[in-house]
């Protein structure tokens, strides 16, 4: 029994050092021991091989069906005389009430509410068919890796998800007993940095940073496209803002009680919310403070699945101030970062997310932007939309989620 207690302790040892000195203190500095990188390179060598070995397998098994390359739903071929004959039949009420579903379910705006499926497999779940079961090979390396996403990485994904948020509020906390004053703004956005760092680790991400001579200044206003929760955690690892949204309770309450001992946050009430002229007024006042970190908005005001940009909301455009515009980018073969609330928890999607290959994301920051004469707020938003949408590689869309009370 000693030797069972003594063999788990060098485990437990061998495992905090990992996390430790290999994972958390490089990633507190933002460095980088390569390791991540390597993991990238082997990782896109495998699904390609993978990709290559469906192929093959498809045609030695004309049998196995082809996914849908897009959309949700499969169409009947043929035009509507081919399908009904020349005669009119009461039955054909049937044919034109299955076309009018099929638009409504797959029309352009709906499918931006459900993963973007892939043309190709990657070991997960975001193809319609089962392609383990093509080659008893293709069927070990995907049961290799479920052992390696959920017995591996998932335990150390989670450990350093617990760290930085168990830092982030003693830290935050710790803070907020210090006196206004430069030192306490210092050490406030290092301890907002570090614990996003850590948290981007935990989460496996791989963010690659373009043009950062237009990163957002203070007394700024930061607006991005909105493809899951995790945005504020991967734009906050590259650098400091002031998170506005409505006030929570329980774990998500006490997070932000913390935070906003030691930074302006801007968190409202949910009574506040719906007075547009209270938010507007407070988010000024944060904006005319030039020494204050720049907003962090995201004006669609839901999440869309990484293929489009929503029309953004005028709210954030009428505060005044300059907007610097940033474009989101995941790469959809590592894993699905888009949030469907509608269909997973906050809780299943972070699960699902920690047991993915990894999240990789390109974030442009493009050159900031200001109103113009003769332009109004609806015309600035729908300006700066556009610029993201086309630097992104994004579908830009006009379509306005009027479900949504936000308006900013």
């Amino acid at each position: 029994m000693e030797d069972l207690w003594s063999v788990a302790a060098a485990v437990f040892q061998l495992w905090m050092f990992v996390v430790v000195f290999l994972i958390m203190l490089p990633a507190m500095f933002g460095l980088s021991l390569g390791v991540t990188g390597v993991y990238i390179q082997v990782l896109v060598k495998i699904l390609e091989w993978a990709t290559v070995r469906i192929q093959r397998g498809q045609q030695e098994q004309p049998s196995v069906p082809v996914p849908l390359p897009s959309g949700i739903i499969e169409r009947a071929s043929g035009s509507m005389q081919e399908v009904l004959g020349q005669q009119f039949a009461l039955s054909d009420v049937l044919f034109f009430c299955k076309k009018g579903l099929e638009s409504i379910v797959d029309d352009q705006v709906t499918q931006r509410f459900s993963s973007e499926e892939l043309a190709s497999w990657n070991l997960l779940t975001r193809t319609n068919q089962n392609f383990r079961y093509i080659s008893l090979r293709l069927t070990i390396i995907w049961g290799v890796g479920v052992f390696i996403r959920y017995g591996v990485l998932f335990p150390l994904r989670f450990t350093l998800a617990i760290i930085g948020l168990s830092w982030l509020v003693i830290g935050t906390t710790l803070v907020g007993f210090l006196p206004d004053s430069s030192v306490k703004n210092w050490l406030s956005e290092l301890v907002h940095l570090t614990c996003y760092r850590i948290c981007a680790r935990g989460l496996s991400a791989t963010v690659h940073y373009h043009n950062k001579e237009n990163r957002p200044q203070k007394g700024g206003i930061c607006v991005a496209n909105h493809t899951t929760p995790i945005d504020v955690v991967i734009l906050a690892n590259d650098g400091c803002y002031a998170m506005v949204g409505q006030v929570h309770g329980g774990l998500l309450g006490v997070i932000q009680r913390s935070m906003v001992r030691s930074c302006p946050h801007v968190w409202f009430e949910r009574s506040e919310m719906k007075d547009r002229h209270a938010v507007t007024s407070r988010l000024r006042a944060h904006v005319a403070a030039k020494t204050k970190l720049p907003i962090l908005i995201f004006p669609e005001g839901t999440c869309i699945n990484n293929t489009s940009v929503m029309m953004f909301k005028k709210g954030s455009f009428e505060i005044g101030g300059t907007i610097y515009p940033v474009a989101i980018k995941y790469d959809p073969r590592f894993g699905d970062a888009f949030w469907n609330s509608s269909k997973f928890n906050m809780v299943n999607y972070l699960l699902r997310m920690m047991t993915s290959w990894a999240i990789v994301v390109n974030v442009w920051y493009l050159p900031p932007m200001t109103l113009q004469d003769g332009e109004d707020a609806a015309q600035f938003a729908n300006r700066v939309k556009s610029a993201i949408a086309h630097q992104g590689g994004l579908l830009d869309l006009d379509w306005n989620n009027k479900n949504s009370n936000l308006e900013y």
